[in-house]
């Protein structure tokens, strides 16, 4: 790309405009360096605005590679008789530093890192995990019981384990020690009171009426296995459950959440949570919705749109400590905790789960099922119209001519009372005209 096309571009990300030489060329580059690289145009204005640069290129080389110890591509090209420099950085496998601090991207700015994601980001480009690092926790401090009902469960997948072999040679085929030390994943996974050593590593639990009115709070500790029993059993004690019976004596639960798609849910922010952040796991129950929040946003490399997938890359976070809940039965494949919780909602009759990076972590989204006769009715929804949300429901959709035969109303009466139930929000209109139109629910998966 030459001057003149990134002139139109414009500042960004990976793009930067600097008048002069001074120290703020020098935290570009190093931020450049630490995200994904960039292009930095000396003697351009921040408006764009070309203004030259007549200072020595060897001289200019010298004092980069002294201040930041990085060699950059370093071009010339001229705009209207004057020069403009062009420094191009690649991203670096190891941090750049200007002065003793780090700078990184966001967006269009050059911000400096704090001690926290200074660590993260340290960890990161050492390509160590935090939970294979060793912790300050001791043998003592697992709880032996926790182990051996985990080597239990975990037969099937590891016969080479036996349940009566000493703990430290479990914790060593398991790769949960590091040097005769047990690793944080270790002391997560079967730690007496992991929160003496990480009180970050905690599940809290609110039940809300609306954004300002909380009815019950609640905050879960324990190993991870703990954990993920004791919010099952939270959030069930604040969802509906109805019973249907199947013949005279089989009853069947009916709950208001498919229990299978939040114990994913839970189990997913459990595993790929940043531990190294200061917050906790939070869980938030509303009347017609539940919001489960993780610290810690997507891997680079994985969109939003990938975890709706049936096969999509995975990128751990704590390979280890999800290596143990495979062993253990929790997990099935990496990659595919989302896609089930997508596959498991629309089975049930219910919206897809929303998938969002927000606060500096990621939030998933399950909404149950609030289309029954009586909330229907508060919508002001005909007899009609209330049956045919209902057929949908259980058919997954209706054309137009269905719904004039099931009713016995004419095509505009059809037209008129489908179109409201979309401008109401509650069905989808799939195709624009013709035979192939028909109507689903919003939020359904064909939506």
């Amino acid at each position: 790309m030459n001057v003149s096309d990134l002139l139109k571009k414009g500042e960004s990300e990976t793009s930067e405009f600097k008048r002069e030489l001074n120290d703020s060329v020098y935290k570009t580059l190093s931020a450049f360096a630490n995200t994904h690289g960039g292009i930095l145009l000396l003697g351009v204005g921040d408006d764009g605005k070309v203004f030259g640069f007549s200072g020595d290129l060897d001289s200019l080389a010298r004092s980069i590679r002294h201040n930041l110890g990085i060699n950059p591509s370093i071009k010339v090209e001229e705009i209207s008789g004057k020069r403009v420099v062009i420094i191009e950085v690649p991203q670096s496998p190891i941090p750049v530093s200007f002065r003793g601090r780090y700078y990184r991207r966001v967006g269009a700015q050059t911000v400096e890192m704090g001690w926290e994601e200074l660590g993260r980001f340290f960890l990161k480009k050492s390509g160590v995990t935090w939970d294979s690092l060793p912790s300050s926790a001791a043998l003592k401090d697992l709880d032996e019981e926790t182990i051996r009902k985990f080597v239990r469960m975990a037969k099937n997948r590891l016969p080479y384990i036996n349940e009566n072999e000493d703990v430290e040679s479990i914790l060593d085929k398991l790769g949960l020690l590091e040097d005769g030390k047990i690793t944080n994943a270790a002391l997560l996974l079967f730690g007496k009171e992991p929160q003496r050593y990480y009180i970050q590593a905690r599940v809290r639990i609110g039940r809300f009426k609306d954004p300002m009115t909380i009815i019950d709070d609640k905050e879960i500790e324990g190993n991870l296995f703990t954990q993920v029993e004791e919010a099952m059993k939270a959030i069930m004690g604040h969802i509906g459950v109805r019973y249907e019976f199947e013949g005279e004596l089989r009853r069947r639960e009916i709950w208001d959440y498919p229990l299978d798609a939040l114990r994913e849910a839970i189990i997913n922010a459990l595993i790929h949570r940043d531990y190294t952040d200061p917050s906790s796991i939070q869980i938030k129950i509303f009347d017609d919705f539940i919001w489960i929040w993780n610290p810690g946003k997507l891997p680079e490399g994985i969109s939003l749109e990938d975890l709706k997938k049936e096969m999509h890359p995975s990128k751990l976070r704590n390979p280890t400590i999800a290596q143990v809940f495979y062993y253990a039965g929790l997990i099935e494949r990496w990659g595919t905790g989302t896609f089930k919780m997508v596959r498991l909602c629309l089975e049930n009759g219910l919206p897809e789960p929303e998938f969002k990076e927000e606060a500096g972590g990621f939030l998933v989204l399950l909404r149950k099922d609030i289309y029954t006769e009586d909330y229907l009715r508060k919508l002001g929804l005909n007899d009609r119209q209330i049956r045919a949300v209902l057929y949908v429901k259980e058919k997954g959709r209706i054309g137009n001519k269905e719904y004039q035969e099931l009713f016995g109303v004419s095509k505009p009466t059809a037209s008129r009372e489908l179109d409201s139930l979309v401008k109401k929000g509650i069905l989808a209109r799939i195709g624009a005209t013709g035979r192939g139109t028909h109507y689903v629910l919003k939020g359904s998966k064909e939506s």
